[in-house]
């Protein structure tokens, strides 16, 4: 059973911020710093995101974020 009743309209990286902005009009945001890659990227290449149903990719930079683990405050590439 599919339990996903809101999909992922836009991206986009914003004042140090990747924001999700979902079809109810919900904005999903998270500091990009939170992610060594994502830390490392320019402009451009956080600009450049690909949606997929479960996550966001970020061909340029080689990373791959699941929104189940955002949503739970995981924002990838954790270091202990």
């Amino acid at each position: 059973m599919n339990t996903l009743v809101d999909t992922a309209k836009a991206t986009a990286f914003r004042d140090g911020h990747t924001v999700i902005t979902m079809d109810s009009g919900l904005e999903v945001r998270f500091p990009v710093s939170r992610n060594p890659r994502l830390a490392k990227g320019t402009p451009d290449q956080l600009n450049n995101i690909e949606v997929s149903p479960f996550g966001l990719h970020w061909p340029d930079l080689d990373e791959d974020l699941s929104f189940r683990g955002l949503l739970a405050g995981d924002y990838g590439q954790n270091q202990s």
